[in-house]
Parts: structure tokens; C-alpha cells; sequence
């Protein structure tokens, strides 16, 4: 439950609202938004919808809690103040990896901006940050690919930007990374902080510091959109001469006010999902600003990039395709079926009311339709009353239309990572449970799929890489796990137990978009159904940790697109896909992104009912031309 900040004082406040209201206050302020909607809940923290999310303060407020709340307060607010979100769009790279760094990095420069300016500031983001990394368990690490290296350079980066040297929570995991780091891109590192306040130039460095770390990518078409701009601007800067410097605070003063101003719009409107990177950086990449323009930023493609053929798994030996109930006991099952039910009791009735709606438009779909006034066919008992007016009438006969519904299968494949853990994966189960039963009264028959790894940071395969010599470039390092929670054949009333098995705890790890997207595509073409309809649901890109620290950066990414390529060109089957918080329409052609989990059912309903609608639109009706009796 949130709690939302009150303007008074009342009897029955908390011993926190004080302090909470104090929080609220400096957010706006540090943030110009007088308006902005700020609530403090048991959740992630972050900006969704236009309002800031805070961690609960505990009432027994100690000075540390205190100062990890302010933290994540002035991460938020120093990002609606000093980040563009237009500029960062068009910087943002396309590669997986890299677009995470260069996250990390823009968070960082924003929170350096306040540091510099505010000593309250710095030292609650200190403590915000040290908290998290502990949260993380990262001064626990020993191994290079256990630390996320995006969170090395951020950290790194703030230490040049703002002279603090990393919390101690993180300073394991900038120790692991620096000599690399170091090496390859101190100069460019030492370049950051002359561009801290201009948000374009230190993108652009932040390129040159990715091209060094060998994360780059040809970025000559965005370059090549605004070379007269940029060419502008320099031509401006010549003219100044002398007169740039004194004029530049003045600049720097109105930039600022202009991103305060577009991040203000951006957070009113109702499709924003920037979510608080102070909890988790790698995240945020997938939460981003791709969701803040009116259109859906893409990714930039290279004619040339390798695509699905040099895509291997160093192994498949400890893969497995397992059905649901052989991953737990029956009771348990029982039990945690019991769990998500009480979980969303309340959004049962509203996917219900969807499922329903969509129930509707498919019967009407299938709808008998008979064509009168035959002279062959079903005799028609409705007109038998004209041979008793008129004995001479002859008998008149009726025939059954055929209908545009086909035989259909739908397999709803649902992501089963570690990031979808709590709100996102109940409600997911919850969504495909009543489609599943709804489908099936309509006579389409549905497949529930999941999808994850067995371990976190790769299993038995990475074991047999390091013991095989560690050989460069080894593919897919991590064993995957795909769950059939109910199959195609199995009535709902069987396998609806099995979807409790997502409540399960540990059961969420790592998420393989591309061999998951293939292999229940392979599933599908087996069936012997007319029409055949996919529908992904993730909150995020491709993510295993174990793989992508010895492959390139997009090296998962990379395959999912050739994946999906494959099936949107070549493949009868129907592909659709739903992304929770992320931006999946730059992978998909038929796509949609929604903001919050809760409003998964709807998405899924209306997608479902679009592609039936569009069919029945597409085919006309089939039939016989009446041959209607002439009398005389």
C-alpha cells in the first residue's frame, strides 16, 4: 500500500509524515515541478506515469534511513532537472550492453551535477548508492563476470566527475574493472568532466568512450541528422570569440531550464515509464526514455551485422524443456496456486470483464448464418405456416453459411526473468489464466510457455567452458529452462495449478529472448490448426550475465531480432508481443508497450481481439447465392 503526501498535519499521522512531507517538498523543488504527484511505497523506487514512486520510510527513523530515502529523492529530481530526454533519444545506442553503460553514465553525470552544486546532496547520494550496492551483494564478489560492468564505469565516472570515491559497497567491483577500464579509456574518462553540464557533447564522449571499451557502433546517420545543427552551433561558437566564456554560465543556466521544462512534459504524460535508476542502472535501460516520445525510438541497423547463424550455445547438454508439475510437488503447487489467486483477487474481476468483451467479438465471429427461400437443402419449419394459408406454395428450404472463423491456436509466451519477480509475473499468470479459459470457450485452443535459465550467472555450462580452457567467444553460456505450463491439448481445468509454479521463489533467473522465441515458434508449427498466433510478454531485453561478459554486447539481442525477423517474413505463424515497461516495438513489428503491469490484461484482450477482427475484415464471408423461387 502507498502512502500519498499530505499537505496538513493530522492527528493520525505516522511519526514519518513530517519527514516525508520535507522529502516531497525538496524533490519538487530541485525537480521545478510545484505539481509533481510524489507517494511512498514498499516498492521499487522510480518516476512511473508522471509520479514518483519513494521507499517507505521505517518509523523508527534512523539518520542513515534518512539519508537513503533523501538519496533516492534527489536521484529522481536531479534527472527531471538536468536530463533531456529528446537529446537523449537520439544519442542512446542500439547495442544491449552498450545502451546500459551509457545509461549508467547519464545517471551518474546528472547526480554529479547536484553533488558538485550541494554537499546534503552528495552525501545522500552516497549513502542512497552504498545501500544499494550492498542491497546487490556486490562487496561480496570475486569474479569479473559476477560485476556488471556498467556499474564499474558509472561509478568510475562519478569519481571523476565529482572527486568521492566509490561507496564501499561497490568498491570490490570497481577494483575488479578499473585496470581494464583504465587502460583502455582513461583519456576519454579525464574528458568528462569539462562537458558535465551539456548533455550532447558529453553523450558524444561517452560514444568515444564506448568505441574504446569496444562497445561502439557506426553512429553516422544520427550524426548526419544533425550536422547542420551541430554546425550551426560551432560556427556560433567561432563568432563569440572571447565572449563565449563570459556568456556561457548564461547558457548553461537557460539549457537547464529547457530540460527542466521537457522533463516536466515528459513525466505528465501518461505514457512515461522512467523508471528510478538508483535501484537498478541495468534496468533503467530497459525503462528509459524510449517510452516518453510520441514515436518509439529503434535502434539503428547495420546491413552488415552478423546475424542468427553465428549465434551458438557452447552447449545444450544441461538445457531441459520441462512440463510445470515436474519442478514441484503437488501440494505446493496447491499452495502457491492459493497464493496468486488471493494475490490479485481484485484484478480478477476486471480481466474477467475483458475476457468476457473479447469472448463476445469472437462468438459473433462464429455466429451461425443461414441463407432462406432454397429449393434444396434443410427444410425451413419457420415458412411451413404459408402451405396453410396457400396449400398451393411450394416448400421452401434453408442452408447453412460457412464461416471466416478458422481453427486456431494461440501460445501465450511469458518471460519468466528475474526482473518480471513480484507485481509483473502475478499479474502476467493471472492474465493468461483467464484468456486461457476464456479462449477455450470459444474454441481456440491455448499454450502457456515460460521461459528462464536454470542458474544465475551461468550453470553447468559455464563450469564446462572454464574446465575446456576458456576459449574466446564461446556462445550462449547458461542452461536454459523452458516451462510448459499447459499445452495446447490440456483442458484449462487441468493445468490451471500449474501457473502457481511462477510464485515460486528462485524459480525467476535469467532471460534467452531468442531460443525461447523459437522454440515455442517450433511448437506451433507443428500444430495441425489453421491459424496459428504467438504472443510474447517480457519487461525487457535478452539478459544473461554469464554470456554477455564473453561475447559481445548485443551479441543476445542480435539473435533475438534475426529470430524474430525470421518469423515476421517467412513463417505463417501470427507474432504479436506485449512489453511491461519496455519498449518492445523496436523489436516487433505488431507490438505495444504498457507502463504498468496492471494494465497487461487490457493490452492482451484488445491485441487478441485486433488480429481476429482484422482476419474477419480481410476474408469475406463464403456462401451459396440464394436461388430464390420466381412465381408467376
Amino acid at each position: 500500500m502507498s502512502s500519498n503526501i499530505k499537505p496538513k498535519n493530522s492527528a493520525k499521522d505516522s511519526p514519518t509524515e513530517p519527514f516525508k512531507r520535507a522529502v516531497a517538498g525538496c524533490l519538487r523543488a530541485i525537480a521545478r515541478m510545484p505539481e509533481l504527484e510524489v507517494a511512498f511505497a514498499a516498492e521499487r523506487p522510480g518516476l512511473q506515469g508522471g509520479k514518483v514512486r519513494l521507499p517507505e520510510p521505517p518509523r523508527k527513523l534512523s539518520v542513515a534511513d534518512a539519508a537513503i530515502v533523501r538519496g533516492h529523492a534527489d536521484s529522481i529530481s536531479l534527472k527531471l532537472a538536468c536530463h533531456d530526454p529528446s537529446v537523449h533519444r537520439r544519442l542512446v545506442p542500439g547495442g544491449q550492453q552498450a545502451r546500459a553503460v551509457f545509461e549508467a553514465v547519464e545517471q551518474a553525470r546528472v547526480e554529479a551535477i547536484g553533488s558538485r552544486r550541494m554537499a546534503g546532496v552528495a552525501k545522500n547520494l552516497s549513502a542512497m548508492l552504498d545501500d544499494r550496492f550492498h542491497r546487490g551483494k556486490f562487496d561480496e564478489i570475486t569474479d569479473r563476470a559476477d560485476a556488471p560492468i556498467e556499474d564499474a564505469v558509472a561509478m568510475i565516472v562519478r569519481e571523476r566527475l565529482t572527486g568521492q570515491a566509490p561507496p564501499p559497497a561497490a568498491k570490490k567491483l570497481v577494483d575488479l574493472w578499473r585496470p581494464f577500464i583504465e587502460d583502455r579509456a582513461g583519456r576519454g574518462l579525464d574528458r568528462l568532466e569539462r562537458l558535465i553540464e551539456d548533455q550532447r557533447r558529453f553523450g558524444d564522449a561517452v560514444h568515444d568512450l564506448l568505441e574504446s571499451l569496444d562497445m561502439g557502433e557506426d553512429r553516422s546517420n544520427s550524426d548526419d541528422e544533425e550536422e547542420g545543427e551541430e554546425g550551426d552551433q560551432e560556427r556560433r561558437k567561432d563568432e563569440k570569440g572571447e565572449k563565449g566564456e563570459n556568456s556561457d554560465s548564461s547558457d548553461k543556466e537557460r539549457m537547464s531550464m529547457e530540460e527542466a521544462e521537457a522533463s516536466a512534459e515528459a513525466a505528465e504524460s501518461s505514457e512515461d515509464a522512467v523508471d528510478a535508476p538508483t535501484t537498478d542502472l541495468s534496468d533503467d535501460s530497459e525503462m528509459g526514455e524510449a517510452e516518453t516520445a510520441a514515436e518509439p525510438w529503434r535502434p539503428r541497423h547495420h546491413p552488415n551485422e552478423p546475424k542468427g547463424p553465428d549465434y551458438k550455445p557452447f552447449t545444450m547438454k544441461y538445457d531441459e524443456t520441462t512440463e510445470a508439475e515436474e519442478l514441484c510437488e503437488p501440494e505446493e503447487l496447491d499452495r502457491l496456486r492459493g497464493y496468486l489467486d488471493k494475490q490479485l483477487s481484485h484484478l480478477q474481476g476486471v480481466v474477467a470483464r475483458l475476457a468476457n468483451r473479447l469472448q463476445r467479438r469472437l462468438m459473433a465471429q462464429q455466429n451461425r448464418a443461414w441463407e432462406f427461400d432454397l429449393e434444396e437443402g434443410v427444410l425451413d419449419p419457420a415458412r411451413l405456416s404459408r402451405i396453410i394459408t396457400d396449400p398451393l406454395h411450394p416448400l421452401t428450404f434453408k442452408h447453412e453459411k460457412d464461416t471466416t472463423f478458422r481453427d486456431t491456436v494461440v501460445t501465450l509466451l511469458l518471460d519468466n526473468s528475474g526482473s518480471m519477480r513480484g507485481r509483473p509475473i502475478t499479474v502476467a499468470a493471472t492474465c493468461a489464466d483467464i484468456l486461457a479459459r476464456t479462449l477455450e470457450r470459444c474454441g481456440v485452443k491455448v499454450e502457456i510457455l515460460g521461459f528462464t535459465t536454470r542458474a544465475w550467472k551461468g550453470g553447468q555450462a559455464r563450469e564446462a567452458w572454464l574446465a575446456a580452457g576458456k576459449n574466446p567467444n564461446p556462445g550462449r553460456l547458461n542452461d536454459l529452462r523452458h516451462i510448459i505450463y499447459k499445452s495446447a491439448d490440456a483442458p484449462w481445468r487441468r493445468a490451471r495449478k500449474n501457473l502457481g509454479l511462477m510464485m515460486r521463489e528462485g524459480l525467476l533467473k535469467e532471460n534467452i529472448d531468442g531460443e525461447a522465441l523459437d522454440w515455442a515458434h517450433k511448437r506451433l508449427l507443428a500444430r495441425s490448426e489453421q491459424r496459428k498466433i504467438l504472443m510474447m510478454i517480457s519487461d525487457g531485453a535478452p539478459v544473461d550475465d554469464s554470456t554477455l561478459s564473453v561475447n559481445p554486447g548485443n551479441y543476445l539481442e542480435r539473435h533475438l531480432r534475426w529470430v524474430i525477423e525470421d518469423i515476421e517474413t517467412r513463417s505463417p505463424v501470427e507474432l504479436i508481443a506485449i512489453g511491461i515497461g519496455h519498449d518492445v516495438t523496436r523489436y516487433y513489428r505488431r507490438a505495444v508497450t504498457i507502463v504498468d503491469a496492471e494494465e497487461l490484461g487490457g493490452a492482451m484482450t484488445e491485441k487478441l481481439a485486433e488480429l481476429f477482427e482484422e482476419h474477419a475484415a480481410a476474408v469475406p464471408r463464403r456462401g451459396k447465392r440464394p436461388a430464390r423461387r420466381l412465381h408467376s
